[in-house]
């Protein structure tokens, strides 16, 4: 069961020296300095980035720089270390996880990954797919909840493809199990059947410990938001998924004060279009929870604005934005860095405990939307269309002037 914030970080701070490192001028220092006086360090935590491929360098760029900012306002001090991994990694050393790049994460107290991918490296064989990468990742960490919000914020809320009135208001939390299911399942591979023709297969199966571990995280954060919880199966047909359901109302009985339902994952996909803000907090498998969660997000009109956190029970979390690589704007410029901020914010909230400085990331890019700056991806007439550069200055002017006004 997750208690608190603090009880999913590592204390432990130390820092390796890596065998290798990606070039660090995609990381230099913003041109923004802050004008009020910050804090004297009194908390140090190291952080292990991962940039990836695509735009993931510039989004990282951006979101380090707010990290160290907002941590400095707060007495906080930050160790960075950059490690390669996924496409860039296969072109530096020929795998998508390098070992030194695992140990680097589990070391750390929180990973934050840019992201993964891109053309180049699509016809490689599977063990040598960037993908395969984030699945040892996430094995790796044994981060096994996924926490993504799909929120529509009051700025934005003419950017999503739905009518005003259903997109309004909508808050969403979708708590994915990660490590388990038909991603993981055995046995899986390649063969041939009774006729001789040849097939693929995979096994969708979840064992008690697996399913009771996401359903406490699920009831934590929905007793956090509003004390609904929907379980999203499809029992009416799978077997693991009847199984899914028994063990979620058995674990329902620790939270008398969260009210549990269940829908069918084919319904709950119609329902998110149809009336997303009957959902508070969802909680489902691994292969529905990537389908939903990636749905939910389109409701808030673009996928460059959600951030994720993946927990584990102790070690590191891993945050990460949940956009792709993109690489048909990388280097250009054009890419939204909001969602990769936030989930530096939800880093600093669920990560490392520190909600004060994670709360000045969040209003930093509300008040940088309400001033009129806009990505390309969120842009519509009457506001100002900026690059992923100057969208983080601003926001890191926006930081600097929550202070002012405290002073």
């Amino acid at each position: 069961m997750i208690a608190s914030a603090s009880s999913m970080q590592i204390n432990a701070l130390h820092p390796i020296k890596p065998m290798f490192l990606l070039k660090p001028a995609s990381l230099r220092p913003s041109r923004i300095r802050c004008a009020a006086a910050t804090t004297k360090p009194s908390k140090r935590y190291s952080i292990t980035l991962l940039p990836g491929d695509g735009i993931g360098p510039e989004v990282i760029s951006v979101a380090k720089n707010v990290l160290n900012l907002a941590g400095s306002l707060e007495g906080i001090e930050f160790n960075f270390q950059e490690m390669p991994m996924g496409g860039s990694a296969l072109d530096l050393v020929g795998v998508p996880l390098p070992d030194e790049t695992l140990l680097a994460a589990k070391k750390s107290d929180a990973v934050l990954l840019g992201a993964i991918g891109g053309y180049k490296w699509d016809q490689n064989e599977k063990h040598l797919k960037p993908e395969t990468g984030l699945l040892q990742l996430r094995e790796g960490l044994e981060v096994f909840a996924n926490l993504r919000p799909a929120t529509v914020l009051p700025q934005l809320v003419d950017a999503s493809t739905l009518k005003k009135e259903v997109a309004e208001g909508v808050d969403v939390m979708v708590v994915r199990e990660l490590t388990g299911g038909i991603y993981f399942g055995k046995p899986r591979g390649f063969g041939t059947n009774e006729d001789g023709e040849e097939i693929g297969f995979n096994t969708e199966v979840y064992a008690t410990y697996e399913v009771d571990r996401i359903a406490r995280v699920a009831f934590e954060t929905a007793r956090k938001r509003h004390g609904k919880l929907c379980s999203v199966d499809k029992a009416n047909v799978l077997e693991a998924s009847m199984f899914w359901r028994k063990r979620v109302i058995a674990i329902a009985a620790e939270y008398p004060d969260v009210e549990l339902s269940h829908m069918y994952v084919d319904n709950a996909a119609m329902q998110l279009v149809r009336n997303p803000k009957q959902f508070d907090t969802i909680v489902t498998n691994n292969i529905f929870g990537d389908i939903l969660s990636d749905e939910a997000s389109m409701i808030t009109g673009s996928i460059g604005m959600l951030p994720s956190a993946s927990l584990g029970s102790s070690g590191p979390g891993l945050f990460e934005p949940i956009h792709g690589s993109a690489p048909d704007i990388a280097n250009q410029d054009k890419a939204n860095p909001l969602a990769t901020v936030l989930s530096a914010a939800m880093l600093l909230k669920y990560g490392l405990g520190e909600e004060n400085a994670a709360k000045r990331i969040e209003n930093a890019v509300l008040d940088t939307l309400n001033k009129g700056f806009r990505t390309g991806d969120i842009y519509s007439a009457g506001n100002k269309l900026v690059g992923c550069k100057e969208m983080g200055e601003e926001v890191l002017k926006s930081v600097d002037s929550q202070v002012a006004a405290a002073v």
